[in-house]
């Protein structure tokens, strides 16, 4: 039997790279997908790649995201992989909007999302996974406050665990962090162009320099793993081509 026959599972930010990535394996696990992004585009493009799954315009920092996704479907598995790109300079060329760009969005969304979730009558053992990023664990200098975003999301997500867990709620909350940029998504093209730049090197050899890098369909394995398995000890992992590991 498919890991996730019967289940259905919200994937916002699904338009685009990891998100995309998560929805056609989730379909292919037999669950029954909602296809979360702004853009209306984007949406129409996957609709047509994967007619099977159902689509729904909306922004997620917006304060009234949640109630609207769940007028919709009330989710067993619910994935964050939205993302704003960040910037790709030095602090000191950065302007506070610039610097917190990923605050306000992938942070927000996660919150309101999280925070909903413990408020929400949602199915026994539900699951909501942050996509986060490697450099929540080492860093990354020229985008402003984005490795601090992302680190957020993990230390979110071990906080939402510790609240459903005092007040008696079968929920499961995860944090999962892809390890190495995907030059194949546009968020990790834009790194690699921006490291290169800054290191005045051609953006191809820093891409051929990034090893035991991992697939958005890696990452979409994971996600899999973590929303059929059982519960795990920890909230935080990072995801690799060798596949997953406990922060």
């Amino acid at each position: 039997m498919s890991q996730l026959q019967g289940k259905k599972i919200a994937v916002i930010g699904a338009s685009r790279g990891v998100g995309r990535a998560v929805a056609g394996r989730a379909l292919n696990e037999g669950a029954q997908v909602l296809a979360v992004a702004r853009g209306r585009d984007g949406l129409s493009e996957l609709r047509a790649s994967l007619p099977k799954v159902d689509v729904f315009a909306l922004d997620a920092t917006s304060e009234d995201a949640p109630d609207r996704l769940f007028g919709v479907m009330t989710p067993d598995v619910i994935v964050l992989s939205l993302g704003a790109v960040p910037p790709t300079r030095p602090v000191q060329q950065l302007s506070w909007r610039d610097f917190s760009v990923n605050w306000s969005t992938d942070v927000k969304a996660s919150f309101l999302f999280c925070k909903a979730a413990l408020h929400k009558p949602l199915p026994q053992g539900a699951r909501i996974i942050l996509i986060s990023s490697g450099a929540a664990v080492g860093g990354s200098p020229i985008s402003g406050g984005y490795a601090g975003a992302k680190r957020m999301q993990l230390f979110l997500a071990g906080y939402c665990q510790r609240e459903a867990d005092r007040l008696g709620l079968d929920l499961v909350f995860y944090g999962l962090a892809p390890a190495r940029i995907m030059p194949e998504t546009g968020l990790g093209m834009a790194a690699v162009e921006g490291y290169a730049r800054y290191l005045g090197m051609n953006a191809a050899d820093f891409a051929q320099g990034i090893t035991d890098r991992q697939s958005p369909e890696d990452v979409a394995e994971a996600v899999v793993n973590l929303a059929a398995g059982a519960r795990r000890e920890t909230s935080a992992f990072l995801v690799n081509a060798r596949g997953l590991a406990a922060v």
